[in-house]
């Protein structure tokens, strides 16, 4: 198995996706049925080599030098005075989703309606939002 996963991760991340098998192994014992051990280990260790690539997939690469690029973008505050601007359900669920940084299910709940509507809320307060940005440069 430490060579298969040697040859799906490389050698250097093949031996924590072999403990990671091992333990999940060891949690999902009692479940298994007692035929084809070896295969089961296996199918185990190919989930864990996945969950890795997707895992390092996601991880942000570092470069040498960030470019200095001059930002057109409001600032935070002058960004948090248009959200106010907004029309009141779409404020708050705007403000619930990046304020409080809470999921469109838990929006919902707060502005006591469906997901669907507090993702549309939110949609139509950002759609919002850029309309007055636009404004607000076309007029500087």
């Amino acid at each position: 198995m430490l060579a298969y996963l040697r040859a799906i991760v490389g050698p250097d991340d093949a031996d924590d996706c072999f403990q990671e098998t091992f333990i999940a192994a060891l949690r999902a014992y009692q479940d298994m049925d007692g035929r084809h051990p070896r295969a089961w280990v296996m199918t185990i260790a190919r989930r864990k080599a996945i969950d890795h690539h997707r895992a390092r997939a996601r991880r942000p690469e570092p470069r040498g030098e960030l470019p200095e690029i001059p930002s057109e973008d409001p600032e935070p505050e002058e960004t948090w005075s248009e959200v106010a601007r907004l029309p009141d359900g779409q404020r708050s669920a705007v403000a619930l989703r990046y304020a409080a940084e809470l999921s469109y299910r838990e929006i919902g709940k707060a502005l006591e309606c469906s997901e669907e509507a507090a993702r549309r809320r939110v949609a139509d307060g950002l759609k919002g939002l850029r309309k007055l940005i636009d404004e607000q440069e076309v007029r500087s």
